[in-house]
């Protein structure tokens, strides 16, 4: 359950608006780094994250067959990475989203399965869609 902690986005937050709340995981991890559970119940069809800068208004949205996401912040970054035209990557400079089975599937009998039996085929549609806000 998500109620009352800061990863509780089924309504619209900000990324940033509470990742520095006191909290175990958001302390262990310096920042997001966690799984989500979509209600898509992999329907690609159907919009599983929103993202959408308030200042720009680009839009991302992603679609996917699988039953979670997980959302990353550049917590490990320290400015000491460098990028094109030699930008300086500070911590949680970007964000990452990875469509993907729960991690820990194989040890909980009860989520969705990762175990891919000989002569089966595993297959994973994600699709990153951008866009502009009116």
């Amino acid at each position: 359950a998500v109620d009352g902690t800061p990863f509780d986005f089924r309504e619209p937050h900000t990324i940033g608006e509470r990742v520095n709340e006191v909290h175990p995981q958001l302390t262990l991890g310096m920042g997001y780094d966690h799984n989500w559970v979509l209600n898509t119940k992999g329907d690609a069809s159907q919009v599983a994250v929103k993202v959408v800068d308030p200042t720009s208004k680009i839009c991302l949205e992603v679609y996917t067959n699988e039953p979670g996401v997980q959302l990353y912040t550049g917590n490990s970054l320290d400015g000491t990475v460098k990028g094109k035209n030699g930008i300086v990557y500070p911590q949680r400079a970007s964000v990452c989203l990875e469509t993907q089975h729960y991690p820990d599937s194989p040890n909980k009998p009860h989520w969705p399965s990762v175990v891919l039996e000989p002569g089966q085929t595993y297959t994973s549609h994600c699709i990153f869609k951008f866009g502009i806000v009116k």
